[in-house]
């Protein structure tokens, strides 16, 4: 029998489906699961390859075939329609998802992500991370990793948090980090998939976020029809982490709000 991804889910109504970024788990929504759960039908996943579904990462390895097995979930759970929520690789795959699933998304909120490919020079950052886990494993990347995705100013109040980001992304096979970051590097863009969208976006965007430079979202906020874009200083790439309440409540209005005006219907 063919094995799904794992996953926990809580509460009732509408369905939102939690989607982690690289180097993370479902464990890095546990702050937002219970709040959100008040009001919806919450699902929170570990991708191919991440958290309990280690030994799933899909062969080979491209963001389509990340959401093709998140497709095949949320089959399995006979959820039809839903909201997607995505930090930064969890918003590469629902950009897939949506371009291919449109009509099962009745919203996307893209937590510190982006429709862009990555540039030349992106592409290249990533061919030196293949080439340093290779060469050294994966305990020293994170190690490098993870601090600069929060911004720096925050880092002094914020040790704990970086502690478990890193606790998370010490339980990733090696194998993940290298074929995602592949993955990663040879996504296509998803600027048509915004202007073409039927479903009301969310950008949730750190001004000091070194992961997706800031300039980068001009070309993008202003394409779906129906957009909700939360500009926040003095954060870097982890809001759920940097300004947890926040970002939440950021999240809770802009699904509430559309849940209020949305039908569940396929």
């Amino acid at each position: 029998m063919k094995k799904t991804l794992f996953y926990l889910q809580q509460g009732s109504g509408q369905d939102v489906l939690l989607v982690h970024g690289f180097g993370e788990s479902k464990e890095m929504w546990q702050g937002f699961i219970d709040r959100l759960a008040a009001h919806f039908r919450v699902t929170a996943i570990d991708l191919g390859g991440f958290g309990e579904s280690y030994g799933l990462l899909p062969q080979p390895t491209s963001i389509r075939a990340l959401a093709t097995q998140v497709n095949e979930l949320m089959e399995d759970l006979n959820i039809k329609n839903f909201a997607w929520v995505g930090h930064s690789l969890g918003g590469y795959v629902g950009l897939e998802y949506a371009q291919h699933y449109e009509k099962k998304l009745w919203a996307l909120s893209l937590f510190h992500s982006t429709a862009l490919p990555d540039s030349p020079e992106k592409k290249k950052i990533r061919e030196n991370v293949i080439a340093f886990i290779q060469k050294n494993g994966t305990f020293p990347f994170i190690e490098n990793f993870v601090q600069p995705l929060f911004y720096e100013k925050n880092l002094g109040d914020l040790k704990t948090e970086i502690e478990f980001v890193k606790s998370m992304a010490r339980k990733i096979p090696q194998d993940t980090f290298i074929e995602v970051s592949k993955a990663m590097r040879d996504r296509a863009s998803h600027l048509s998939t915004l202007q073409n969208a039927a479903f009301p976006v969310q950008f949730i965007i750190g001004r000091q976020d070194n992961a997706v430079a800031f300039e980068d979202y001009a070309a993008q906020i202003t394409l779906p029809k129906d957009v909700d874009v939360q500009i926040l200083n003095h954060m870097g790439h982890m809001g759920m982490f940097e300004r947890p309440d926040f970002t939440l409540n950021l999240l809770t209005n802009f699904l509430r709000n559309w849940a209020n005006n949305t039908s569940t219907s396929c």
